[in-house]
């Protein structure tokens, strides 16, 4: 699985006069305390500030690296732009580098803690995570969505890699806003993200989706969490495309039609699967048979079933998720999560400087040589 993916084209732009983030310092301030990981998109290592001792994480761009200086600014615009939001890696700002490609690095808050994905795996010769953690999980990440929405930014790659656990589950963030859109821009959008957590309009290649597909991911990070790390929609072995990726949810969640989806067969790809032999059992949904009550509570199911459903229109928002009575069991003070009082800083956004690749072509022995 290639550990970095172009965002989509012509996604974002930048207004004529408009600026990019401000907040910038010297890359010669921070000392290098340990590298904290290395991928295509460079590496990020955790460091010290000389004159206040704050430990940070930077993003630095190698001369290999798959993304550009401009795509690390215009992830920097998406972090600013989620400033505040206590469930999102905070951004501390932009440092000159002249030893990095581009000449810049991201800073960002250190979280002393491993990702979700890390944290399953280290649990993963135990019992599963009980009901009421991954109810506490789900909560922070849920808010967090909901105030990341509220700013118009859609992550597009919620996954268990890019949600870091510290103090054994009490602090949760979401990170690698890499991939991240702004909806206030016009559609189309195109793929993005990571195959085993999209939603099935954007795998259908529609044009118009929006944060919803956010909402599916986070649906299948909850099912991942009750399963003991074991992703719900893995696909089978091969090349992970569209149609295959289709399949694994169809299996679990039943055929789509237009009863059920009002205009899904006007979406681009919802012929082709259609034409395909359909698997076993394709018009019953299993996820109860997945996540049984001795697994999961009514109350937890109806969340679950409500993030995965397959029309947008019928899925919940994280706003509609958090007002559901699954989350009425005590919870962090709503003080606590609360945004300043202030008029929320305007976007400007860095395009891209490459054409997405297509992200679905992807052997799955090498996604799960990734995920080891």
């Amino acid at each position: 699985m290639p550990a970095r993916k172009r965002p989509a084209a012509g996604n974002a732009t930048t207004a004529p006069g408009s600026t990019t983030c401000r907040k910038r310092s010297r890359a010669d301030e921070y000392d290098d305390v340990a590298c904290l990981g290395e991928g295509g998109f460079g590496a990020v290592v955790m460091a010290r500030n000389r004159a206040t001792g704050k430990t940070v994480a930077i993003k630095r761009l190698t001369s290999t690296s798959a993304i550009s200086a401009a795509e690390l600014q215009r992830e920097a615009e998406f972090l600013r732009a989620c400033s505040g939001n206590p469930y999102v890696v905070g951004f501390e700002g932009l440092a000159r580098d002249p030893r990095t490609t581009g000449g810049l690095s991201l800073v960002m808050e250190h979280v002393a803690g491993p990702s979700l994905h890390a944290f399953l795996w280290d649990r993963r010769h135990g019992p599963p995570l009980p009901e009421s953690t991954v109810r506490a999980f789900m909560w922070k990440l849920l808010t967090g969505a909901k105030l990341m929405h509220a700013r118009h930014v859609v992550h597009r790659d919620i996954k268990p890699a890019n949600i870091l656990v510290g103090r054994d589950g009490e602090l949760v963030k979401i990170c690698d806003l890499g991939l991240a859109v702004s909806v206030v821009e016009p559609p189309p959008y195109t793929q993005a993200g990571t195959p085993f957590y999209m939603a099935p309009e954007m795998l259908l290649q529609k044009p118009d989706y929006d944060a919803l597909v956010d909402t599916w991911s986070f649906g299948c990070v909850m099912a991942e969490m009750l399963a003991g790390g074991n992703a719900l929609f893995l696909g089978e072995d091969g090349c992970v495309d569209e149609i295959s990726q289709l399949w694994s949810i169809i299996r679990v969640l039943g055929m789509p039609d237009e009863r059920t989806w009002p205009g899904f067969n006007s979406l681009p790809l919802a012929m082709a699967l259609q034409l395909l032999p359909l698997p076993a059992g394709h018009g019953h949904n299993r996820l109860r048979d997945l996540f049984p009550e001795d697994k999961l509570s009514e109350e937890g199911f109806q969340v679950l079933q409500g993030l995965l459903m397959c029309n947008p229109d019928r899925r919940l928002t994280a706003a509609k998720a958090l007002k559901h009575p699954w989350f009425a069991a005590p919870r962090p003070a709503p003080a606590a999560v609360a945004l300043p009082r202030k008029k929320a800083t305007p976007l400007s956004f860095i395009p891209p400087t490459a054409p997405e690749k297509n992200v679905l072509n992807i052997p799955v022995a090498m996604w799960n040589a990734q995920r080891v």
